[in-house]
């Protein structure tokens, strides 16, 4: 009864690429830090390949490169959003190496991005890992330092 008042578990989420994690509550821009997105967490990356964070297909891949849609086997949604505002940027930082409809796992590079482009540009390089269809808080989460691939357990 009122199985839809609780929240899905999903598989396994993976840090998609090496920095430093960050709360989504503390992201620099309202729509993800009031989570007008979903739920999720950022990174500021220390490295240039992104990997995927979940186990799943890729279902979207936005023309500008700096997003990435996934469903996972457990139904899960997630976007993963390259940098803030670099839409503008129309591709130019980004090599994608995955197409819709190929299955990826926390091993598979997604994207490499040339994040000195990005800066120069005066974007913000955060990498963020947005659940849209639902999961808890990751604002809890005791990091500083992730590699890629190592597992960021929900709180």
């Amino acid at each position: 009864m009122f199985d839809f008042l609780k929240k899905k578990k999903y598989g396994n989420v993976f840090a998609p690429v090496d920095g430093n994690y960050i709360p989504l509550k503390e992201v620099n821009d309202p729509v993800f830090s009031q989570k007008m997105m979903g739920e999720g967490f950022g990174i500021q990356p220390t490295s240039s390949e992104i990997y995927a964070p979940i186990k799943g297909t890729i279902t979207t891949i936005f023309q500008t490169k700096h997003a990435i849609g996934l469903t996972g086997a457990s139904g899960e949604e997630v976007l993963l959003h390259i940098g803030i505002d670099t839409v503008e940027l129309a591709g130019k930082p980004f090599e994608v190496f995955v197409k819709i409809g190929q299955t990826v796992d926390e091993n598979t590079v997604l994207v490499r991005v040339n994040f000195a482009e990005i800066r120069d540009a005066g974007k913000s390089e955060i990498v963020l890992t947005l659940f849209t269809n639902g999961t808890k808080s990751y604002d809890g989460l005791e990091k500083s330092q992730v590699k890629h691939g190592e597992v960021l357990n929900e709180r």
